[in-house]
């Protein structure tokens, strides 16, 4: 059997990379050539940089900030209608949506030195498009200083748009893309990469999910209302650079590397992704340490994630373990390998979830974390009690999230980064409370909530926080895996270096960490008792003495007895 030299080449370059990928990466990025001066000529006749000036002190006003970006924004929007209207006085330009079509803004628009992002709602039935779901749909937009490049796998289907729709002779090169659950029309304008995206599910139409034939619809429609709305010209933008420096101070942290997931516990058995980059420099997402990114499927009173249980649950300490591998397990949420260290990988564990950068297409899409400790009710109680640990913002930023929604996100916009990341599980009813809702802007620290166990309501899965990271590429915002970023931030919060476990290296023993108990059981009081009820002391052993003569009055010593 032959074998192609490069492909001996690429195993020995894979092998070499390996061994030396213990220290942090920087991400790969293509930065963008923006035209300003075409892009000027869209907008109006004179110098480009006093064009754009103009047009941003009118846009300005229903788009807080849209001077910030460093590329043209582009928007669904009826510019030079709303211009005659605000020059003219008129009222409508100060709040109403006529200038956008079928669309109307969010509450979230955000634009800084890496670009801007934007979201609309439509409501498909209100304007006759035929859709089987009954709600508004969401659109967003983003266009980017530069993109992240991912290497292989990223998996992804890719298609030019209908030919009916006309995009291709407004967009040259537009492609539509399937990924992630999103449809996504991609293409570059001014030098710039532009996305539209869509959630949605490439299943035939049901009125519980927005169905990837209806929502290109809604697509096509945005994109033909696109015009310039903003920006500010800049000159050439250094390439974006992170500080990996690490703490020369050891400590006791301990993890796993990334792609090393509990034996078998991947999609269909598939590896995990060994992927040593560091995408931003974060504020770790707990309050306090220490935290443990822990697997809460395949550990201790994991479900196993539908691959199936050997044993029986649902009784305290009871013992099963998951059909994929031989890991004995236990029926209690507080065994102390939950909350200890090493930290374990679990991004590509096993899940429904389609996730492009795992080598089978799915996986988790995040990082299950668990915090310092497992707070019991009592010594009888197998699960954690939820509110126990504060949630802190990860960056300074906006937050991205409709009212009732499970998931926040939390965008970050500087001249080195252009990442996203989610917060999931915390309670949804307490997060509009506390108003963490599109609109709302953070600082990195800042108490977001608390740790939860909110699966589809409370106590539906177990204590901890599924945080996830995505970055902006020529196919949209991607889910990359965020644990080797929580491992900086990790380092930095506690001030001390970790230590990687490496292939080959002994398992660590699991230390007896044992859970707070709110409500100890009450160890019993002796009761005071009367002279006359306490117990008498025990006889003493008869001794064997001579027997003496028997006479009439007993000794002292035979009263005593």
């Amino acid at each position: 059997m032959k074998i192609r030299l490069s492909a001996i080449a690429l195993m020995i370059a894979c092998t070499a990379s390996a061994a030396a990928a213990q220290d942090f990466l920087q991400p790969r990025v293509t930065m963008s050539s923006v035209q300003w001066p075409t892009a000027a000529y869209d907008v109006g006749d004179g110098p480009t940089d006093e064009i754009f000036a103009m047009l941003n002190a009118d846009t300005n006003t229903r788009f807080a900030g849209i001077e910030r970006s460093t590329v043209p924004v582009l928007l669904p929007m009826d510019v030079a209608a709303f211009r005659k209207d605000k020059a003219d006085l008129n009222a409508d330009a100060a709040a109403s949506n006529k200038y956008f079509g079928e669309f109307s803004p969010s509450k979230f628009f955000h634009a800084g030195p890496a670009g801007y992002d934007a979201t609309f709602w439509i409501n498909p039935r209100e304007y006759g498009i035929k859709s089987t779901w009954p709600k508004p749909v969401e659109v967003e937009i983003g266009g980017a200083a530069f993109v992240y490049d991912l290497q292989d796998p990223n998996h992804q289907e890719v298609f030019p748009p209908p030919k009916e729709s006309g995009l291709a002779e407004k967009f040259p090169g537009i492609r539509r893309i399937l990924r992630e659950n999103h449809v996504r029309y991609a293409f570059e304008r001014f030098g710039v990469p532009y996305v539209v995206s869509i959630q949605c599910y490439d299943r035939r139409p049901s009125a519980k999910i927005v169905a990837c034939r209806e929502a290109d619809e809604l697509a096509i429609r945005f994109l033909k209302r696109l015009t310039v709305a903003g920006g500010t010209p800049t000159g050439n933008l250094p390439e974006p650079k992170l500080d990996l420096a690490r703490p020369e101070h050891k400590s006791d942290f301990t993890y796993y590397g990334p792609g090393n997931l509990i034996p078998n516990s991947g999609w269909r058995k598939n590896p995990g992704r060994e992927d040593y980059t560091v995408y931003a420099r974060l504020r770790f997402p707990f309050a306090q340490a220490p935290a443990y990114i822990k697997s809460q499927a395949f550990l201790h009173w994991g479900d196993c994630y539908r691959t199936g249980i050997v044993g029986r649950k649902g009784r305290k300490d009871a013992s099963y373990h998951c059909k994929v591998n031989d890991k004995p397990l236990v029926f209690n949420e507080a065994h102390p390998e939950n909350w200890s260290y090493p930290w374990r990988d679990n991004f590509c564990e096993w899940r429904d979830f389609l996730v492009g950068q795992c080598p089978g297409g799915y996986g988790h899409q995040a990082q299950d974390m668990r915090p310092s400790n497992c707070v019991l009710s009592n010594e009888g109680a197998d699960r954690c009690l939820p509110y126990q640990h504060a949630i802190a913002a990860a960056a300074d930023g906006p937050i991205w999230r409709s009212p009732g929604y499970l998931a926040a996100f939390l965008f970050l916009n500087t001249a080195n980064e252009r990442v996203r990341v989610s917060y999931l599980h915390m309670n949804p009813t307490l997060m509009d409370n506390d108003g963490l809702v599109s609109g709302r802007a953070v600082s990195a620290g800042e108490i977001l909530g608390k740790v939860s166990n909110w699966g589809d309501h409370e106590h539906g899965t177990s204590y901890h926080l599924h945080f996830s990271m995505q970055v902006f590429t020529r196919s949209g915002w991607v889910w990359v895996n965020p644990y080797m970023t929580l491992v900086a931030s990790y380092e930095r919060l506690t001030e001390g270096r970790g230590t990687e476990i490496k292939p080959g290296d002994p398992e660590p023993v699991i230390p007896d960490k044992k859970p707070v108990i709110l409500n100890p059981a009450p160890v019993p009081a002796v009761a005071a008792t009367p002279d006359s009820d306490r117990p008498k002391p025990a006889a003493k052993p008869a001794r064997h003495k001579p027997k003496k003569k028997k006479v009439r009055r007993r000794s002292k010593r035979a009263d005593a007895d």
